[in-house]
């Protein structure tokens, strides 16, 4: 093959342009390489973007100022039927609308969570409060799968003043109302705030937050939506 040589007489512009073809063509396939081992690597293990971050108000409601309004916070009377189990829970403000699961402690004392099969399903820690009763509730659900959004997915968003039903098998429903929405690290949860004792009927609702840490499968956070009750029904 010959090659077309310029006017002037001299190859090295069209061997140039040559040099920057084939250095185009290996920049291509070297960047289709990379792109072929990330989507390897995201199906490994995929997840859907991260959740979304509280919003302001809601880490200002756990500020001394508002925890000092609370004191003034409207409440409602607990109920005491022992053998009562939570069958709904209801959040209007993020769309949520899930049967409940019971859960217990595992052989280590931690608590285990709500199947990962199910996407709409919550779990209530059924060796503890039962929602609508003195002291705290404690109803957790999964913030995504390896492949979709989960119940709590919208869980962070939500800030002071928003309502949450629990229906229970007593036909009674049990409205309580957003406190505070907080973030905490895992090695560093308040397990005595969550789980410790309260004079009134209180709800706690944790999630997964903070950033995804692939090597060990998990979040890095919890979030925990702190409520209160102030509402009691037949239903």
């Amino acid at each position: 093959m010959r090659l077309q040589v310029p006017p002037d007489g001299d190859p090295a512009p069209f061997n140039d342009k040559l040099s920057r073809r084939r250095r185009n063509a290996l920049l291509a396939a070297l960047l289709s390489c990379l792109l072929g081992l990330l989507m390897i690597h995201r199906s490994a293990d995929p997840r859907p973007a991260m959740p979304p971050l509280p919003q302001a108000a809601a880490q200002a409601a756990g500020s001394p100022s508002a925890q000092a309004s609370a004191t003034a916070r409207r409440t409602s009377p607990a109920i005491v039927v022992p053998d009562a189990k939570p069958v709904r829970l209801s959040i209007p403000a993020i769309g949520v609308n899930a049967p409940f699961t019971g859960l217990d402690l595992g052989p280590d004392g931690v608590l285990n969570a709500p199947p990962p099969s199910d996407t709409n399903l919550v779990g209530w820690y059924q060796g503890g409060t039962v929602p609508g009763n003195k002291g705290p509730a404690i109803v957790l659900g999964h913030v995504d799968t390896k492949t979709a959004p989960a119940v709590f997915w919208g869980l962070s968003t939500l800030t002071q003043g928003n309502t949450v039903d629990i229906d229970r098998d007593d036909k009674v429903t049990a409205t309580f109302t957003v406190d505070s929405v907080e973030v905490f690290a895992k090695d560093a949860f308040p397990d005595d705030r969550v789980y410790g004792k309260t004079k009134d009927a209180q709800l706690r609702m944790i999630t997964c937050g903070g950033a995804y840490d692939r090597q060990r499968s998990d979040y890095t956070a919890n979030v925990v939506v702190f409520a209160h009750l102030t509402g009691l029904r037949e239903t």
